[in-house]
C-alpha cells in the first residue's frame, strides 16, 4: 500500500506547492477532536486508541535540536494565523507515528468485544519488534528531515522527507512487518493510510470566515522561510503507546520497545 521511494519523494514535493496549499486550504474542516468549551477555546475530546510512534518530543533527547526549532515554528504558526483557526498540541507530545494500529469507534468496539484485547495487542507487537529486531544488526537509527508544512484536512503538520532510499526503505519494512503480521490482522487491525511522514502542530479549529486565498498563502510564505533550515530528524526507537486523546501519548515500563 506505501508508494514507492521516487513515489513518495514525488507527492511529497508536490504538496509544498502554492497551488497546493490553495487547494489543500479550500477543503479545511473544524476537528471534532477538539471540543469549543462555553468559556472560550477547544479542549481535547476523548479518542482512544493504540499507536506506533517514535518517544514524544519531552522524551526524546537525541532530537532535542530538532524539537526545539519545531517549537519555535509551532509558535510562528500560531502568531501569523488567526488566534482561533489552529488548536496546538502540546509541544512536549509532538511525535512521529510510524505504524497507525487502532483508534475511536474502532477502539471501543474492539475492547468491549475482547476485554483482552490491550494484553493481546501488546503481545503481538512484542513478537513483531523481537522478531524485526533480529534484522538489525548495527542500530544507528533512520535519518529523515524536515521538508515543510503540509496542510490536512483537519490538521497542519510538518512533513518530513527520508534522507536517502535506504531510509525510507527501512521504515517501510519496518510498517510491513506490523500490518502483514496475521496475529494482528486476527485483531481486526489493517493498514488504513499510505505513509506520509509527519509531525503534527495543531488541529483545526474555527475555519468560519477565514480569507482562504490569505491564508493560502501565508503557509505558503511561512514554508519559504523554513526551508532555508531543514533539521535532521533521527528515527531511533519505536514504542507502542496508547492514548485517549490527542494531546498525550502514554506507556507501561514493560511495553515494548524496538531499537533501529
Amino acid at each position: 500500500m506505501d508508494d514507492n521511494y521516487q513515489t513518495y519523494l514525488n507527492r511529497v514535493a508536490r504538496m509544498m506547492l502554492p497551488d497546493t496549499y490553495k487547494s489543500q486550504v479550500q477543503h479545511i474542516h473544524t476537528s471534532s477532536k477538539f471540543q469549543l468549551q462555553p468559556s472560550g477555546g477547544r479542549k481535547a475530546v476523548s479518542f482512544p486508541g493504540y499507536t506506533v510512534i517514535t518517544p514524544p518530543a519531552s522524551e526524546d533527547t537525541e532530537n532535542s535540536a530538532f524539537y526545539s526549532r519545531l517549537n519555535d515554528y509551532a509558535a510562528q504558526l500560531q502568531l501569523e494565523t488567526a488566534s482561533e483557526l489552529i488548536v496546538p498540541i502540546p509541544n512536549a507530545s509532538f511525535h512521529l507515528t510510524l505504524a497507525d494500529l487502532i483508534w475511536d469507534s474502532a477502539y471501543r468496539y474492539a475492547t468491549e468485544k475482547n476485554p483482552q484485547f490491550g494484553e493481546q495487542l501488546g503481545v503481538c507487537i512484542t513478537q513483531i519488534f523481537q522478531q524485526y529486531q533480529k534484522s538489525i544488526t548495527s542500530p544507528q537509527g533512520i535519518r529523515w528531515q524536515m521538508l515543510g508544512l503540509t496542510v490536512m484536512p483537519r490538521a497542519v503538520a510538518i512533513c518530513l522527507l527520508p534522507k536517502d532510499q535506504e531510509s525510507y526503505e527501512q521504515l517501510l519494512q519496518f510498517r510491513r512487518a506490523i500490518y502483514q503480521n496475521p496475529d494482528l490482522m486476527a485483531l481486526g487491525i489493517e493498514q488504513q493510510y499510505n505513509l506520509t511522514a509527519h509531525i503534527t502542530l495543531g488541529y483545526f479549529g474555527d475555519v468560519t470566515d477565514i480569507d482562504r486565498d490569505r491564508l493560502s498563502q501565508t503557509f505558503w510564505e511561512l514554508n519559504q522561510q523554513w526551508l532555508e533550515d531543514s533539521p535532521e530528524y533521527l528515527v531511533q526507537r519505536a514504542e507502542l503507546r496508547k492514548f485517549d486523546d490527542m494531546t498525550r501519548y502514554d506507556r507501561e515500563p514493560d511495553w515494548p520497545v524496538l531499537n533501529f
